[in-house]
């Protein structure tokens, strides 16, 4: 194994069509127009001396090392800011040039410090290169960098280093080896659209700076790595490689956060890892990373990792470690005698949207060939489900339209219910850089979320609406484009149902529909509900993001329609810039779904009651399925307190958590005879848990996950599984144990089963991604190159449907007792429940939830910033530290639900959506007052916990 090296082309590739032809070094060389000489070289093989240039950013022209002759032309222009044209010769190798280039750099290295040897970057330094590519052997100005490098107070030397910043907790900035190429100040600014960085100072005193002078951690950097990245000398780089040293190899993998499936170089030294690189050809990510996917995977080496099988019969035991075997027959056993015992339905299982398909796939086929049910159920029951069935209802198929390139084609963006700064950074990134060039943004959220107005972008509208009425605000914009003769009429009576338009159109066009008449419930004044409807059916190419604030409400698939109709009646769907695009939370939850982890749906969103599809996987798995849908998690919960359910296997998921309404999730965990978690961490689930099974990290096994635009990408494996075993190799042994004759011998066979029983996957396989890099289901003989842009020549279903969306008001209401609106969601730093970000560094960052409310609504209250405060609802009551803000409206308060210790969804209730049960987390009716310290459930909890997680009897260090 060797390190994978990228090619940087030093400016960013032309998207014209027409073609330049021109000789370079005596080679002829074809590229689009607007291509610069650099990269036209570089495609010709010539690689061009460069120090501030870079295929991530737009050319900059400030080192001068690139600089090339053109013949007949004075002068020495930088190839970088030179666009090729027709017919010129380059010489990008004269005396002249040498002569010039020598010089530069002779200057540069006068004023850097020559401790290469020691240098964190000596082997990985640009400066180190190019003065070898230019041929520089003395320097006639000295050495030692006593220019720049220095500390200066009124011409006074104070000190010969300037002291080196180590505030970020993952990496270092060392002021005395920058060599102003502003290369890190323009990935701030052009890829990652934080403007956190400047260059401060002039003549030999000018270096970066993050902000006013500010040290890293008190700027406004989001420490996404782009700077790091960017940088070509030690002057940023990442404490890792100080610590461990250089890489000697690596492997391109897929990160393990968020949906939006970033892929990135694992740089390591033997099995550890060093870095983690953001891949230029992940087509999701396109080079760029976040805090999370870049820094934080220190977990998979933290001490609460449970690396041995533990068994204990009474969840107030302590554990005891055993051997696999020995917890293997042990759930076998259990499981076996509690189906005998109360009945073939009392046992199911939970797939987790963190593991790959492969071993979602696997649990889900346990479940259904092992434990003779369909009782299997995933997290989108309660974050995207509405989103399957919305847009399955609407389209026929239940994802996302789009890919992420998309974006950069779209001319105005619609976000609801969702905050991609913050929950989907990396594209947030590449929608601010749209928004940068022009398209307009429409916001609709309660909160004035980051990207409302941020430097260099503002939304044209934000539509600050009470939670709980998105119907309400969708189907007054669809009033508007109706009744103002905006809609699509070409596309509508080609591509949907007429007659069902017709109606829809009828419905929306009510008087009670318009903007005037649902201010008064929604709160957002009129004049913005017609503003932004006009915008986005006039403004060209529309397209619509959102997130769980539309799916975690009791009218989440209603809304998804809505959102579906007005994507539809305005055209805006089957080609670049447009669509409808869920932003799934996380990183594979779009596959958890697509391999069937719902309890009514084989893999592909086939329906259990259809004989053709059952009898394909009863052939292939030698078993009959049952046709009847088994039950969903909040069905689970309710059957253990009823006590018909018994059993649980839990792969990757803390539903403790997670799931609304804590203490009914903790009620039906406990009334079961054997729950068993299968994770990284003794999560808070495992409170609950008789069995415990070590999981792996994405870093430890092989397999693909599925991003929010359907991208299936491979997850490669980079070091040996900690506990001993993959996910998949556990489900495998446990299935085997229930007398299963699975004998997998690597991941990539599971896929081939995939592959042979769903139709949307039928030409995946690990040698086709190997091919392709990734491809978007479908990929099928239909459409052999996958499919990035869905329902271009029309929907899955045929005709698009148009759906009536009557709005209701959710059953939770304000009153006297609990007069504010609680709604939850993420921080950047931070991930779902946390698990694995709180055990890294990111911790600096969010260190406890904390509870976002309005200046008026503190005062009201005598709260002041800071605060412990009691935020109780009809559910329950919990405390944390109060956060004044005006980001929320009066009447709104907001909070997040990374930390155990705060327990947000002790507060949540159990109302859900009409369709699917998606918990309605976005909208409970509380109320907040002064605090002295944690309420009774809190310290009740954290005793429980705490004797919970005790272990007794530890395995001999020969086991």
């Amino acid at each position: 194994m060797s390190l994978i090296h990228e090619i940087d082309y030093g400016t960013p590739a032309s998207k014209s069509e027409k073609l330049v032809t021109l000789t370079i070094d005596g080679r002829e060389v074809t590229v689009p127009e607007g291509t610069s000489i650099m990269r036209a070289a570089m495609d010709a093989g010539i690689e061009v001396p460069k120090l501030c240039a870079s295929d991530m950013m737009d050319a900059f022209g400030s080192c001068r090392l690139c600089l090339v002759e053109i013949k007949g032309r004075a002068g020495m222009p930088a190839s970088c800011t030179t666009p090729v044209a027709a017919g010129i010769e380059v010489s990008t190798q004269t005396p002249r040039l040498k002569d010039v280039r020598r010089g530069v750099m002779e200057l540069y290295i006068s004023d850097h410090p020559l401790d290469c040897l020691t240098c964190a970057a000596n082997g990985d330094c640009e400066l180190q290169d190019m003065a070898g590519a230019v041929g520089l052997r003395d320097v006639r100005y000295g050495y030692e960098g006593e220019n720049h490098v220095t500390a200066r107070n009124n011409g006074e030397i104070n000190a010969k280093w300037m002291p080196k910043d180590e505030s970020n907790p993952y990496f270092t900035y060392d002021p005395a080896k920058c060599i102003v190429c502003s290369r890190c100040v323009r990935a701030c600014e052009e890829v990652q659209g934080t403007f956190a960085l400047t260059i401060g100072g002039r003549g030999f005193d000018s270096r970066v700076s993050a902000g006013m002078a500010e040290d890293f951690m008190s700027s406004e950097c989001v420490s996404c790595g782009a700077c790091v990245q960017a940088c070509p000398t030690a002057t940023l780089i990442e404490k890792s490689v100080i610590e461990i040293g250089q890489p000697e190899h690596s492997e391109v993998t897929t990160c393990a956060y968020c949906g939006v499936g970033c892929s990135f170089k694992a740089e390591m030294r033997g099995e550890e890892l060093v870095r983690m690189v953001p891949w230029k050809d992940g087509q999701a990510n396109r080079g760029h990373s976040c805090v999370k996917g870049r820094f934080a995977y220190g977990y998979s080496n933290h001490k609460d990792r449970i690396l041995n099988p533990m068994i204990r019969e009474k969840i107030s035991d302590p554990w005891r470690e055993v051997t696999w075997e020995e917890a293997y027959a042990h759930v076998a056993s259990e499981f076996r005698r509690i189906q005998y015992q109360y009945g073939r339905d009392s046992v199911g299982g939970i797939t987790s949207s963190r593991c790959t398909n492969e071993e979602t796939y696997l649990v889900q086929k346990l479940v259904r060939a092992g434990f003779g049910n369909n009782n299997v159920d995933t997290c989108a029951r309660v974050c995207h489900s509405p989103t399957g069935y919305g847009l399955g209802q609407a389209f026929g198929t239940s994802a996302g339209t789009q890919n992420f390139d998309s974006v950069e084609f779209t001319d105005v963006a619609v976000i609801i219910g969702a905050n991609p700064t913050d929950g989907h950074p990396v594209f947030g990134s590449r929608l601010k850089k749209r928004l940068r060039e022009g398209a307009k943004l429409i916001v609709i959220d309660p909160r004035r979320t980051d990207i409302v107005r941020s430097p260099h972008v503002e939304a044209a509208y934000h539509l600050p609406l009470q939670p709980g009425t998105n119907v309400a605000i969708l189907t007054s914009i669809a009033h508007v484009i109706v009744t103002e003769g905006l809609a699509n009429e070409q596309f509508i009576r080609e591509r949907c149902d007429w007659s069902e338009y017709e109606d829809w159109a009828a419905f929306v066009a009510e008087p009670y529909h318009s903007p005037e008449a649902t201010e008064a419930y929604t709160g957002v004044p009129a004049d913005l509900v017609r503003g932004a409807a006009r915008l986005y059916a006039t403004g060209g190419n529309g397209a619509i993001y959102y997130g769980l604030g539309v799916t975690e409400h009791s009218q989440g698939s209603t809304t998804v329609m809505a959102i579906a109709n007005l994507a539809m009646v305005t055209g805006n769907i089957g080609r670049p810039g447009v669509g409808v695009n869920p932003l799934r939370g996380q990183n594979n939850v779009q596959g958890s779904c697509d391999m069937g982890s719902f309890p009514h749906e084989l893999p592909g969103y086939r329906h259990i009651s259809d004989d053709a599809t059952r009898e394909t996987f009863e052939k292939l798995w030698g078993v009959e399925i049952s046709n009847e849908p088994g039950l969903r998690i909040p069905n689970m919960l309710d059957a253990a307190v009823d006590g018909t359910f018994k059993a649980l296997y839990i792969q990757g998921e803390d539903i403790l958590q997670s799931d609304p309404d804590t203490k009914h999730v903790a009620a039906g965990l406990a009334a079961m005879e054997c729950v068993v978690v299968h994770d990284l961490f003794l999560n808070e689930t495992a409170n609950y848990a008789h069995v415990f099974l070590p999981g792996s990290t994405f870093l430890e096994k092989d397999g693909t996950f599925t991003n929010a635009e359907r991208r299936i990408n491979r997850v490669r494996k980079v070091m040996t599984p900690k506990n001993g075993y993959a996910d998949w190799e556990v489900t495998q042994k446990l299935a085997q144990a229930m007398g299963l004759n699975w004998n997998y011998r690597h991941p990539s066979e599971i896929m081939d089963e995939i592959a042979a029983t769903t139709p949307s996957f039928a030409l995946v396989s690990y040698d086709y991604l190997e091919k392709m890099g990734s491809v978007q289901w479908p990929c099928n003989e239909a459409h052999p190159e996958g499919s990035p842009i869905m329902h271009i020549d029309g929907f899955v279903r045929g005709k698009g449907k148009f759906i009536r969306t009557e709005y209701v008001a959710t059953d939770e209401r304000t009153g006297p007792r609990f007069p504010l609106l609680l709604t939850t969601g993420r921080i950047l730093s931070q991930y779902n429940v946390g698990a694995q970000t709180r055990r890294t560094d990111n911790v600096v960052w969010h260190a406890e939830d904390r509870l976002e409310i309005h200046p008026h609504d503190a005062e009201q209250r005598g709260i002041r910033d800071g605060d412990w405060i009691r935020l109780a609802s009809r559910a329950g009551e919990t405390t944390l530290r109060s956060l004044i803000t005006d980001r929320v409206a009066p009447g709104v308060v907001y909070t997040t639900f990374h930390h155990p210790t705060t327990q947000a969804n002790v507060i949540t209730t159990d109302f859900s959506d009409w369709a699917t049960n998606c918990p309605e987390y976005k909208v409970t009716a509380v109320q907040v007052m002064p605090s002295n310290g944690p309420s009774d459930w809190q310290v009740d909890y954290d005793e429980q916990a705490r004797q919970s997680r005790r272990i007794s009897g530890k395995l001999e260090a020969a086991e």
